[in-house]
């Protein structure tokens, strides 16, 4: 069994209004009943494609229908293409993480924020050390300190479960 691909549009003789509005290159615009419209199409060697079914009376363009796909399938691809892409890099600390460690990580994040990623920073506290809240807390806020020039905090610190997280988007 065949499976038949469904068209987002109707077109032609699919079109059951019996009245229409008419636009299009080289057409007279204007209101028409379907017969005379598919007429002016068909005159023309292109189709009649329903475009604003809800519209009073529904809108139907002349213009070859393969075309008229392909041009919508170039715009949705352009849309997509110009969306941006947010990257979310992560780095973990811990509430009692020394100096070299702190300035490695902070220039990996100095890094990731010039590229144009978000950064995703939490201390993670691992058994008991989750006394030192205060610590992991004052560690985050030294971070986002020492990363002002390249972003700028989105979301402060936070304690979810076992670890506290904290976001830093750059700067444009």
């Amino acid at each position: 069994m065949r499976r038949q691909i469904e068209n987002p549009h109707k077109i032609n003789r699919l079109i059951n209004a019996p009245v229409v509005r008419v636009v299009g290159d080289n057409v007279e615009q204007g209101i028409y009943n379907i017969k005379e419209a598919i007429e002016i199409a068909e005159r023309q060697g292109l189709d009649l494609v329903e475009i604003s079914p809800t519209a009073s009376p529904p809108v139907c363009k002349v213009v070859d229908y393969k075309k008229f796909l392909y041009e919508i399938k170039k715009k949705q691809k352009e849309i997509k293409a110009k969306t941006a892409k947010v990257v979310v890099k992560e780095i973990r600390l811990g509430p009692n993480t020394d100096d070299h460690d702190f300035n490695f990580k902070l220039n990996h994040a100095k890094k990731f924020l010039q590229e144009g990623a978000k950064v995703k920073v939490d201390v993670f506290f691992k058994g008991r050390s989750i006394i030192y809240k205060d610590q992991g807390e004052i560690i985050l806020l030294k971070f986002a300190q020492d990363l002002e020039d390249f972003g700028k905090v989105e979301k402060m610190p936070l304690l979810e479960g076992k670890r506290m997280i904290m976001i830093i988007t750059p700067k444009k």
